[in-house]
């Protein structure tokens, strides 16, 4: 039987953890709420643009822009997305597990680079043969999620751009996690590099416009402002999907937590007992030996 000053202990240590976990999971619910919103409301506008883009280049060959070339894939970039603190779960290591399963079968016989943002994917990839080196690709994208704004996105979609251009890479795929709701998240995988070609399908109507100056010279500005849009919006499904799997996570462990102290409860209870049982046998026993 366990001394009942340790089981008190450990009741005293696991209900100040579920204080923490509570507390956590509050915090976690209320960033939620505006992660929601704020991926909620970017969806409606990544889809209208797609549309556009898919209304344009249905009577235009876009396989001849720069960003829709197709060469053999030798370089490979993929863009990591994981989030900068753990306690959520599965999350990052989802994540972690599909990049890597990435590099090391689809692209066996290719040379593949991580471009991380979010601490936990930078110090998975950090000593393996997968990080970039000698390259002017941004780094401190950790710090990103401080400022979570379009604004802040947008000249690390231009770099990516523009290294594909150059033909420091032949393909470029994002790994993120996308937030479906609270409970749930998706590890999903998008090529980003190059362009696809948009599917229109036969049932689909082209709306019919008046473009100025021409069609090949919107279609020219609306691919690189459809690509940071994509990264931006995967940026952020992962702030959306993190704060719903720590929230749940937190949950669980607050439940836990509670399970685990009416155990010991009943454990100390019983201890008790037993301590008390004792103590009035030893005082029998003693009366009784005293009356002998």
């Amino acid at each position: 039987m366990a001394n009942l000053k340790e089981v008190r202990n450990r009741i005293v240590s696991v209900s100040s953890t579920q204080q923490i976990t509570s507390a956590m999971k509050m915090v976690s619910a209320a960033k939620l709420r505006r992660a929601q919103d704020a991926i909620t409301q970017m969806r409606p506008y990544a889809k209208k643009l797609k549309d556009i883009l898919e209304n344009l280049s249905a009577s235009l060959d876009s396989s001849e822009g720069a960003y829709s070339k197709q060469r053999p894939v030798k370089n490979v970039l993929l863009v990591v997305i994981t989030s900068n603190r753990g306690l959520c779960g599965g999350f990052n290591a989802n994540v972690l597990k599909a990049a890597t399963k990435l590099a090391r079968e689809d692209y066996k016989g290719s040379k593949v680079s991580v471009l991380c943002i979010g601490k936990k994917a930078s110090d998975f990839f950090k000593k393996t043969e997968y990080g970039i080196i000698g390259s002017d690709m941004p780094r401190g994208l950790n710090e990103l999620y401080d400022a979570l704004t379009f604004v802040n996105v947008a000249p690390v979609a231009d770099k990516i751009m523009q290294v594909f251009v150059d033909g420091q890479f032949d393909k470029v795929e994002l790994i993120y996690n996308q937030f479906k709701n609270a409970a749930v998240q998706i590890t999903t995988t998008e090529q980003y590099l190059p362009v696809q070609a948009p599917a229109v399908t036969e049932k689909k109507k082209t709306s019919e416009y008046i473009f100025e100056p021409n069609k090949a010279f919107i279609v020219a500005d609306l691919i690189p402002r459809s690509l940071k849009t994509q990264l931006f919006k995967a940026l952020l499904d992962s702030h959306a999907a993190e704060h719903g799997a720590r929230m749940t996570s937190m949950h669980k462990a607050t439940d836990n937590a509670g399970s685990l102290i009416k155990e010991l409860k009943l454990t100390y209870n019983k201890a008790r007992q037993a301590a008390i049982t004792n103590e009035i046998l030893e005082i029998v026993g003693g009366a009784e030996a005293l009356a002998g």
